[in-house]
Parts: structure tokens; sequence; C-alpha cells
């Protein structure tokens, strides 16, 4: 890997850790544990898009292990990582068909998102109970999800010929 492109994935890390840090500051106004908007889920969109799902991958591991670290604790970090590896693998697959907009395919991704992290507390408490939250997930991913898709497009439409973040030269 060149040292471009390094240098650029180490830009969208930091991005990624400074949206977690300003969404942990936004206060919940929706009742429903756990919620989060996924903010610094458009750099991983990004990276996904512009560069590929192995960067995309390292990118959203390294993100929630930091920000797990810096901001939340170890067991954010467990959940974190459980569903982003659902959210990416989806996401690449689907992504790798070119049948659907980048809105379907981060909306997916946030609701196989929440499906990881439910299964990771069904592993963690043994009961299986916690999927009757499943309903919700589902409703807060598809309109979390078609939220970031939207920005997501945005940005990538955005920087696509930006020569400080393209993919092409590197």
């Amino acid at each position: 890997m060149k040292t471009k492109t390094i240098t650029r994935l180490g830009i969208f890390l930091c991005l990624g850790l400074v949206l977690s840090y300003v969404e942990s500051l936004i206060p919940v106004v929706v009742a429903i544990p756990g919620f989060k908007i996924g903010l610094s889920n458009i750099v991983t969109m990004y990276v996904l898009y512009v560069y590929d799902s192995k960067k995309a991958f390292v990118i959203m591991a390294l993100r929630v292990i930091l920000s797990g670290f810096l901001f939340s604790g170890m067991s954010a970090i467990l959940y974190g990582l459980v569903g982003g590896v659902f959210c990416i693998v989806v996401m690449s697959l689907l992504k790798k068909t070119n049948l659907f907009s980048v809105m379907a395919v981060s909306m997916t991704g946030a609701v196989f998102h929440n499906f990881g992290q439910l299964m990771a507390a069904f592993i963690v408490m043994n009961n299986a109970k916690i999927f009757m939250y499943f309903p919700v997930l589902v409703l807060t991913g598809i309109v979390t999800g078609l939220l970031i898709g939207y920005l997501s497009g945005f940005v990538i439409k955005r920087l696509e010929n930006s020569s400080l973040f393209s993919s092409k030269d590197v």
C-alpha cells in the first residue's frame, strides 16, 4: 500500500473518531437503549465505495476499538465489532452486485449491524428474550441507515473528483 493511501486512510480513521465523539455529545432524544445515529459510518461508507471492502473493514474495526477505549468502554467494543463485521460483510456483498443504491446498502448494513449486536448480546446474556427487541432495531436501522446512506451518497459524489481524497492515484 502506498504512503499516500495509508495517510488518507489515517485521515479517515481520525474523521471517524471525531464523528464518534461528536455523536457522543448529542443528547439521546429517543428512549431506545443503545440508539445511535451512526455518523461515523459515513466514513466507512466512503471508504467502501471509493477504496474497497478490506480497507472499509480495517477503518471500521480500528474506529470501533479506539472509540471504545476513548469514549464508551469494553462492552461497546464487543458489540460494535460484532455488529460491524455483520454490517461490512453484507454491505460489501450488496455493493459488489451493483444493483443497490448507496442508501439501500447503508440501510441494509445498519439493520445487519443491529442484528449483529443483538447476536452478541444473546451470546453474552444467554437469553433468547433479547430477540424481542429485534423489530425496534430493524426500524431504527432502516431510519438511521437511510439517513447515513443519503449523507454518504452526498459525500461520495462531492468528493469523487477531489484530488485530496480520490483513490484514483493510489
